[in-house]
């Protein structure tokens, strides 16, 4: 039996952990608080998060920031077209013994560590796109009939540029669903241009203190499942899943119209961890229906599939998702 007072003063902690970490991060990233409380709460929450922006908005640099306020590894990863899944996920080679025997030793790659940034996912082949897949949802590697563990907590976070389409191989829908969000990474505003030009010009050294480590944050993860989510809430979140079917009751015109899918389950799973996360930030051990919204865009966008009058029309998926969360009320 959880203790109720027990569970608040975690949220309490949890609250001033999450806050030091957005605040530390914030003295390297310019803006994009959102881009930043996204990250964060996918780490915490367990999930995998894709990034869609131009090149030059602080992507890499967010990952090592990451990296160093949770002293976690961090290693990148460029795709490429003529990168190979051995290239990622490691290699068996021959070696021999003092003896002369020789024997099969198997040589880790790249993903062998906490925060792994995939660069430009979308510009490698579809072959190597689904050597993610397994370590994104089992965080684990299997080469030779042999299954390695990945070091926990295990987080991806990958990138792609929306305008250069040329020589790309976009994301196929199952792999898509393995991440917890989609965010959109806006361009900077002027005043924010201004200071990353200025730091750039001053060079001004920045310490990040280490503020936990992956021990914290797994049983931050622990904690998460004693948040308190009430039947309401969870019917809410899988009411709001169903709104992004065209052949639902709770959909609305737009999405009967331009959609020919929705999101999948493991939005609705996604929709609660996120909010549980959220919830603690806030300081609260229990979720509210403002924390499932908080996170709809991010966690469905990239879950629904337009049809050809969608598409024809260039609609902006996150517009429909606004449209879902605005006309589904709370009670049922």
């Amino acid at each position: 039996m959880t203790d109720p007072a027990a569970l608040q003063d975690e949220a309490k902690r949890f609250q001033h952990d999450f806050h030091q970490a957005r605040t530390a991060i914030g003295k390297v990233i310019v803006g994009q608080q959102r881009t930043v409380e996204a990250a964060l709460v996918a780490i915490f929450a367990g999930g995998n998060v894709l990034l869609e922006g131009v090149p030059g908005l602080g992507k890499t640099e967010l990952v090592k920031a990451l990296s160093r306020v949770l002293d976690l590894e961090f290693r990148r990863i460029q795709f490429t077209p003529d990168l190979m899944p051995a290239d990622i996920i490691g290699t068996n080679i021959m070696t021999s013994d003092e003896a002369g025997r020789y024997r099969f030793e198997f040589r880790q790659g790249p993903i062998f560590t906490q925060l792994l940034l995939a660069d430009e996912i979308n510009r490698a082949s579809p072959k190597t796109q689904s050597a993610l897949l397994e370590t994104m949802q089992e965080h684990s590697v299997t080469t030779g009939g042999v299954i390695h563990q990945l070091k926990p907590p295990f987080f991806v976070l990958a990138t792609q540029n929306p305008i250069e389409q040329e020589g790309t191989y976009p994301l196929p829908e199952a792999q898509l669903d393995r991440f917890l969000f989609k965010v959109n990474v806006p361009f900077l505003t002027r005043d924010e241009l201004n200071e990353v030009v200025s730091r750039t010009i001053l060079k001004t050294p920045v310490d990040l203190p280490k503020l936990l480590d992956g021990e914290r944050i797994l049983e931050l993860r622990r904690t998460l499942d004693k948040v308190v989510v009430t039947d309401a809430l969870r019917d809410y979140a899988c009411r709001l899943v169903l709104a992004t079917h065209p052949d639902s009751e709770f959909s609305t015109p737009r999405v009967k119209q331009f959609v020919r899918w929705g999101a999948s389950p493991r939005a609705a799973q996604g929709l609660i961890r996120a909010a549980r996360v959220r919830a603690l930030a806030e300081g609260r051990a229990h979720v509210a229906f403002e924390d499932i919204r908080h996170f709809a865009a991010e966690v469905l966008q990239h879950r629904m599939l337009l049809n050809y009058d969608g598409q024809a029309e260039n609609l902006v998926v996150a517009e429909l998702v606004a449209e879902c969360v605005k006309s589904l009320q709370e009670a049922a």
